[in-house]
């Protein structure tokens, strides 16, 4: 069992009550919803309550953070990453992931849904029905009004009897100034009154908290006294009091931050997701704001809790956003700000691309994923604003998105922009290819083939030789996929011209070379495939390549087997697995899986063959086609199997691998990967 529940990054106060009551209902109830204002702890709650309650289900715990979603056009995929799914078929996002869920027992968190409540409503209301195992926890704002919903309200924290409130103020005071106790006769009175004010509310406790950093105890009570007061003979304010307490606090925080801060503050609101020191320096620098100034204030908003910091990035609490877009329309900045925004992760993604042929690629697949939010965000935005920049952007990271999962989101947002702007140009040509990359993938080989054939035509009229390239690698590996290693290899060759070649040319020359040994291996002229995929695999270690490597190894790791040398085989293999698990790419993992465990088999290792043929099924499941365009292994695996199966019978085979394809996808592959079977 495994789960992808956050990690918390500070204490977590009371709430025994809360947890005893939610863990009773999530066994008595397949939908319960955790509702309050923002700022109240849903989802510090609703993060106990699911570890908590994680033992229940075999199939583990997803977690699908809402709030970085602009509107419902990724809920889908982001529910699918959160249960491990990374289908890779022509099925619409919603008959997949109903598919994937209909045999799991797992409990499935949507955390922030009070934005998306609608589009929310109709998933879950398809998802229950179909996946009779699953149990949603949700925390909303508001409930989703399905039937069967079992409502929840968490409250501030109490601030009299067990005063959960001073527990939780003085525990951040002690992080913020450290040897200051609240508790002391001196400061309880005091602090008593600041809990009080604030109403027991975590998030206006956690900023008052970071203001004792640089501030008295007394003072601080002082100035939400004189704050409060003033609000209380104010009128039009129709907000519920609790809500005025949270915008009365979250005020008071941003009047204690400095001007730049405050102007930070208001910028950072243009990211929807996490981001690191080097994407709000680009984005927010301009004015009185110096890169290195928003170095200082981004610091000065950590020790405000203003940010949260995880690991080297940062994130902004949905409620805390929200003040900052406020104040950045105040300014009349948002419009740039967005376009600044986009700018840079057209660039980002430029960037990438132009390191994917040497040792910073691997870096790149991990930074084209903490950045994948921001990345949709900044899509759409162009999709509206300059459509050959979304063509831009949307090639460039559609590429990595179609090797790492994200195929449904690399096919629409590609097909999106090339409906935007039908005008003849390098970034169209690029977004032709990508697109035929990742409905290849899908297992869409006709629509591949035409795609493919219009990028070859729009390349050869603008005479874009990389172009040229990139599409013969597209049709060679469509030919590759249907079975026709011997037209892939006549397209490659004429695409390649003669010898002497350089293939480390460019990204497209270098995918064109593997093309051709995949084809050779399949027409059987092993010898030259196994010489070719030796050199090529070779300059891939001096570069630092990864991609390209990773399936050298697998071809090298065929070749042996068929070749009878499977202790090398299982070698490459191995050496295959490690590449892909860097990458994140799924696809490559089950392949590699496959191909271990052949190997395993022809050494008459059964039993470990079992497993890793198991769990290659677990992941090939995620990926919706078993097998599907590996007919090089498809006799191989057969006869391997059978020779498994002869080595520990029938129902031994039969039980390890039933064990090895029910854990969850991928939990198996660091003990692969050791050797551990």
């Amino acid at each position: 069992m495994a789960s992808s529940i956050p990690e918390e990054s500070t204490s977590f106060v009371g709430r025994r009550s809360e947890l005893e009551r939610i863990d009773q209902e999530l066994a008595a109830h397949r939908l319960v919803t955790l509702t309050g204002p923002g700022g109240v702890g849903k989802t510090r709650v609703a993060v106990r309550a699911a570890r908590a309650a994680a033992p229940r289900f075999p199939d583990g715990v997803g977690w699908a953070d809402l709030w970085p979603l602009q509107g419902e056009g990724r809920l889908l995929a982001t529910v699918c990453d959160a249960v491990g799914l990374a289908d890779h078929t022509a099925r619409t996002p919603a008959a997949a992931l109903c598919s994937w869920l209909t045999d799991k027992r797992l409990l499935l968190v949507l955390d922030s849904c009070e934005h998306l409540v609608a589009a929310s409503r109709d998933l879950l209301g398809d998802l229950l029905t179909a996946a009779p195992g699953v149990t949603v926890l949700v925390t909303s704002r508001q409930p989703l009004g399905l039937d069967g919903e079992r409502v929840t309200e968490i409250g501030p924290l109490p601030c009299t009897g067990d005063n959960d409130a001073l527990t939780l103020l003085t525990d951040r005071a002690g992080t913020a100034a450290p040897g200051l106790v609240l508790t002391d006769p001196a400061h309880a009175a005091t602090a008593d009154v600041i809990c009080r004010r604030l109403e027991g509310i975590p998030l206006a406790l956690e900023l008052a908290g970071a203001q004792l950093a640089t501030s008295s105890v007394e003072r601080i009570a002082e100035r939400l006294a004189t704050r409060f007061d003033t609000l209380d003979t104010g009128e039009g304010l129709p907000l519920p009091p609790r809500h005025r307490t949270l915008r009365c606090t979250i005020g008071w925080s941003h009047e204690l931050c400095t001007p730049l801060e405050r102007l930070l503050w208001a910028r950072l609101s243009v990211f929807r997701g996490t981001f690191d020191m080097e994407s709000a320096g680009a984005v927010c620098t301009g004015g009185p704001l110096t890169e290195a100034e928003v170095h200082t204030a981004l610091t000065g908003l950590a020790a405000k809790s203003v940010l949260a910091r995880e690991g080297g990035r940062f994130r902004m609490l949905d409620t805390l956003r929200e003040y900052g877009r406020m104040w950045l329309g105040e300014l009349d900045e948002a419009p740039a700000l967005a376009d600044r925004h986009a700018a840079y992760f057209v660039g980002h993604g430029r960037r990438a691309e132009q390191a994917w042929l040497g040792p910073g690629q691997v870096g790149w697949y991990r930074r084209i994923a903490d950045a994948h939010v921001d990345l949709c965000t900044a899509l759409d935005h162009l999709l509206v604003t300059a459509p050959e920049r979304a063509q831009e952007l949307s090639a460039a990271v559609g590429f990595f998105w179609s090797c790492c999962g994200h195929l449904h989101e690399a096919r629409d947002y590609l097909s999106r922009a090339l409906a935007a702007a039908d005008g003849p140009s390098r970034a169209r040509t690029r977004a032709l290819w990508a697109l035929g990359v990742a409905v290849l993938l899908q297992g869409d080989l006709p629509q591949a083939d035409a795609l493919g054939r219009e990028c070859a035509r729009a390349a050869q009229t603008s005479r874009d030789a990389e172009a040229v390239l990139a599409a013969g690698y597209l049709i060679g590996l469509t030919h590759l996929m249907a079975g026709r290693p011997m037209s892939a290899q006549a397209v490659t060759d004429q695409v390649l011209g003669p010898p002497p070649d350089a293939p480390f040319d460019s990204p497209a020359r270098l995918r064109c070379h593997l093309v051709r040994i995949f084809a050779l291996t399949g027409i059987g002229k092993l010898a030259e495939a196994r010489a070719q995929a030796t050199a090529l695999r070779r300059g891939c270690v001096e570069r630092g390549e990864y991609w390209t490597r990773s399936y050298t190894d697998y071809q090298l790791s065929l070749i042996s087997l068929f070749q009878g040398r499977p202790a090398e085989s299982a070698g490459h293999a191995r050496a295959m697995l490690a590449a892909k698990q860097g990458i994140g790419d799924k696809f490559g993992i089950a392949l590699g899986l496959d191909v271990l465990a052949a190997a395993l088999a022809a050494q008459g290792a059964g039993a470990a063959a079992a497993r890793v043929y198991g769990s290659g099924q677990a992941l090939w499941r995620t990926v919706g086609h078993p097998q599907r365009g590996t007919p090089e292994l498809r006799a191989v695996r057969e006869e391997c199997e059978q020779r498994a199966r002869a080595a520990i019978g029938d129902r031994a085979y039969t039980e390890v691998f039933r064990q090895a394809s029910e854990e969850r996808p991928g939990t198996s592959l660091p003990r692969i990967l050791a050797g551990e079977l």
